[in-house]
């Protein structure tokens, strides 16, 4: 048992935000003793959820013991107002400079929540609202759980972070869930991008035992507590299946892991041993196990690393460096999209979702207007199928995304951006157009992914008002927005550009009018090594799998058949313009896009991976081929080299900036911190560039 005190508790880390637990007897119609509630609460409203340090699980430790001395029939453990509690108090882990540390936090948490499986009267968690990671380990270490209608989040988010649930998490689930739904809540929704469960997914899972309306929610909890503690409601427990289905379980887990991290991940791969533990549904050995593993990714860099991401995409992304004042912000209430392709179909749709201002879209014939706006029509009518949104909204929303093919269309627009071909000519040409109809201070935005925004509004009467809105593909699901200042971008249209983005829920970065900005550039540096070493005679599979070290979303090749390689190709060719020393252009891509191939690999009917031999004829090799590990090396030399030009440029503020876009723009992992923590830890960064980009303990265990 780690009994600290409360002075031991606030000297392990001084700053945290406690979330205080206090016990009050309650009456409960039907039950001839009391009930003991004990609410969680840090003092803070719903924008900042309860979480558990050291002096929290003191506190929570000391609330039980009042609780259970008072002799209830029952204990009860809910959360102030829409929140139950989220977990760990990163900060406090994120603190953490010695192995001791991270064992008295695992052990900390370990012992306060096993008093409500081992209470002698039960114990009920009523989750009233967001329950995640530590939160959802308190709510089951108790014997049953009720849970609201409304609540928000619910997940163990930890391997998405680096970590796993090391409370208690990796051996109560699978034991009350069964391991292979256990699976999907650990593995399977963290690793795709932290997905939530919602409130009648648990219940379908049995997280919870029953669930009630939000209005009198903690009445109804406190009556079917009654009728659990007289016998008259006995919940189901499901029968855990410990043989082969658990042996399925883990080798699906397995499966996954190694598919989405390719084993570079530690906190992952330990809960995969702690999921194999769990079989035995031995606590002690389990919680000993997960403390142990607990301190070994605690005391990694890749955990530095995936929380200096979380806090990346927490705190930087909704504070963004270099953003002018937000009162400056002029009011949008009509938006015109210059084109109706798939690209600016998609924004059209999220545009008018975000912002309920009338939308209109324009193209050089009414069939592609036409077919720009029966995809949002179609795309809406989806969402109503879905129950995602209303039959009513469903109409507003249709009503107010229309067409045009005069650009007068625009004369009340506030904000008008372009998704056209990218052809700088053809841009120029389509601003110049808009001008003459829109007023001098509608924003001009262009969704160009590589192209000098500068040189695009030379030409205008109002250069000033014309900014970069660079949005990655699919839309509505990649977080990031490139926002990018040009030559002659004025504060005001700034600022309207993020007031925009921000309405849009989108994560925005503010960037230099560079070449392909920041991802585009960064990936096809990456990418461009790449197929350098496989025109030097390197194998294609050799060349694929020689960064799967990285443990990358996706494969290189596997990219470039996602973005196409006709696009990937233009953006080459744009930065082998602006930067002919460090960006090629691969004659073998060239006849492969000629050829109109749009993809490296086959795969038949069992799903087997194969070159396509059409690919391998055509592309002309080398007779120098590289090892796995020398194009790893190489590709990786090249990052960190283009990141200090980028850095020496201004291109973004800082290098935080870089990984955030790498986070959000490119879905590389967490794990990474983006890029540059893995650069620096790895030694590559002042290999190629003589110094580090982030100081020694940001991003990494402090010395």
């Amino acid at each position: 048992m780690t009994a600290l005190t409360a002075d031991e508790a606030k000297a392990l880390f001084p700053d945290e935000v406690v979330t205080h637990a206090r016990t009050k007897l309650i009456t409960v119609p039907g039950l001839d003793g009391q009930v003991a509630l004990i609410t969680i609460d840090n003092g803070h409203d719903h924008t900042r959820p309860s979480t558990f340090g050291p002096q929290s699980l003191v506190s929570l430790s000391a609330a039980f013991d009042e609780a259970a001395a008072a002799s209830p029939v029952a204990i009860a453990v809910t959360g102030k107002p829409f929140v139950f509690a989220v977990g760990a108090d990163l900060t406090a882990v994120e603190g953490a400079s010695e192995r001791s540390q991270a064992v008295t936090i695992g052990q900390l948490g370990h012992d306060v929540f096993r008093k409500f499986t081992e209470s002698s009267v039960p114990t009920f968690a009523f989750v009233n609202g967001a329950v995640m990671g530590g939160g959802l380990e308190l709510a089951l270490s108790c014997h049953y759980r009720t849970l609201a209608s409304n609540a928000a989040a619910i997940a163990l988010p930890e391997v998405f972070l680096g970590l796993f649930p090391g409370w208690g998490g990796t051996q109560l689930l699978p034991n009350l869930i069964g391991p292979n739904d256990a699976v999907t809540v650990i593995f399977e929704n963290a690793l795709n991008q932290n997905k939530m469960l919602n409130p009648k997914q648990a219940l379908d899972l049995g997280i919870a035992d029953v669930l009630f309306d939000s209005a009198d929610y903690l009445e109804q909890s406190l009556l079917w507590l009654a009728s659990v503690v007289r016998g008259d409601v006995v919940p189901a427990r499901r029968e855990i299946d410990r043989g082969e289905g658990w042996d399925a379980a883990v080798a699906r887990a397995r499966a996954i892991v190694e598919g989405k991290t390719k084993g570079a991940a530690p906190g992952a791969l330990k809960a995969l041993e702690l999921l194999e533990l769990a079989r035995a549904n031995d606590l002690d050995a389990g919680y000993a196990a997960e403390t142990e593993a607990l301190a070994d990714v605690v005391m990694s860099d890749e955990l530095r690393a995936g929380l200096y991401s979380f806090n990346l995409v927490q705190k930087r992304a909704k504070r963004p460096a270099g953003a002018p004042d937000k009162s400056l912000a002029r009011k949008v209430t009509k938006v015109g999209i210059v084109g109706a392709g798939l690209m600016a179909s998609q924004m059209a749709l999220l545009f008018a979702r975000r912002l309920e201002v009338p939308v209109v879209l324009t193209d050089i014939d009414q069939a592609r207007v036409d077919k720009g706006v029966g995809y949002v029509h179609a795309e809406v009518d989806k969402l109503l199928g879905k129950g995602r949104v209303s039959a009513d909204k469903a109409n507003r929303l249709k009503a107010l995304v229309s067409g045009s093919l005069d650009k007068a269309a625009f004369s009340d627009a506030d904000f008008v951006i372009e998704a056209v071909f990218e052809d700088l000519g053809v841009k120029q040409k389509v601003f110049a157009e808009v001008e003459e109809f829109v007023s001098p201070e509608a924003v001009l935005a262009t969704n160009t992914s590589s192209l000098s925004i500068t040189e695009m509004a030379s030409g205008l009467k109002h250069p000033e008002r014309v900014v970069g809105f660079h949005f990655f593909n699919p839309v509505a699901i990649m977080p990031l927005l490139e926002i990018v200042r040009a030559g002659q971008t004025d504060d005001a249209t700034l600022a309207t550009a993020f007031a925009v983005g921000k309405q849009l829920k989108k994560s925005s970065v503010l960037v230099k009018d560079a070449p392909a900005f920041v991802v585009n550039r960064l990936l096809t540096r990456f990418m461009g090594e790449v197929v350098k070493s496989i025109d030097e005679g390197t194998p294609f599979e050799v060349a694929d799998k020689a960064t799967e070290p990285l443990g990358l979303p996706m494969s290189p090749l596997i990219l470039l058949q996602l973005v196409g390689p006709a696009v990937a190709l233009h953006v080459a060719e744009t930065m082998h313009a602006a930067f002919p020393d460090r960006f090629g252009v691969s004659e073998n891509m060239k006849a492969f896009v000629k050829a109109g191939k749009t993809a490296v690999y086959q795969w038949d009917s069992a799903g087997r991976q194969t070159v396509d031999p059409e690919v391998q004829a055509l592309w002309s090799f080398g007779d120098k081929p590289l090892t796995g590990d020398e194009v790893f090396a190489r590709a990786l030399e090249a990052l960190a080299e283009e990141i200090r030009i980028m850095l020496d440029e201004g291109v973004v503020a800082e290098a935080q900036d870089i990984d955030l876009c790498m986070i959000l723009g490119a879905g590389w992992p967490f794990w990474l911190g983006g890029i540059t923590p893995y650069l620096d830890r790895s030694g590559i960064s002042e290999k190629v560039t003589g110094k580090r980009f982030l100081a020694p303990g940001v991003a990494s265990v402090p010395a």
